[in-house]
């Protein structure tokens, strides 16, 4: 097995942080409930060469905080280089938006009609500790950073995502969010 079907292997399948959540809702009640549902879709991208060695995985965030669910879907695709795992962001196909892309309703789509993201700077994976880690960072706009830090093991995925703008975090925690899986 090559490093990016072991990735791949690892990021697949249903997370959730109910664990750490009910350890910190009381400490911190704006720690949110959160699902992560992580679905390879190669098969639904209808003219990838038989050849194509990157793995398109779409992913379905839920976030509950304040009796609110929040759902923020992306499509990834992942693919090795360079001794690491290139995670690139995709726009959702057309007719989709952030809020109602899944794997479920995704219809098959043509490689060529697919759209990387402008905004989102490729992250890299190396392995470390029995696992994958890395991140990027990516200004949004010129006041608006995004920053990502991620650790992959079988058990759990390890997510710190924030958002500042001019300097000041208005998205964010102080520790990473615990995925374990659920499945």
């Amino acid at each position: 097995m090559n490093k990016l079907d072991i990735f791949v292997k690892m990021l697949s399948g249903n997370f959730d942080n109910q664990e750490q959540y009910d350890s910190l809702k009381d400490q911190d009640e704006n720690f949110p409930y959160c699902r992560h549902v992580n679905t390879v879709c190669n098969n639904k991208i209808i003219d990838l060469d038989p050849d194509f060695k990157g793995v398109f995985l779409v992913e379905e965030s839920y976030y509950t905080a304040k009796g609110s669910t929040h759902a923020s879907s992306h499509l990834f695709l992942f693919t090795e280089e360079d001794g690491g795992i290139k995670l690139t962001s995709y726009e959702v196909p057309e007719g989709y938006n952030k809020n109602d892309f899944t794997y479920d309703k995704m219809k098959d789509v043509k490689l060529a009609d697919l759209k990387l993201s402008a905004k989102f700077t490729p992250a890299i994976y190396k392995e470390k500790d029995g696992g994958f880690e890395g991140g990027s960072v990516s200004m949004f706009s010129p006041v608006l950073k995004f920053t990502l830090f991620e650790r992959f093991f079988v058990d759990r995925l390890e997510v710190s995502e924030s958002m500042e703008v001019n300097g000041k975090r208005t998205f964010g925690y102080d520790v990473p969010i615990i995925y374990k899986r659920t499945d």
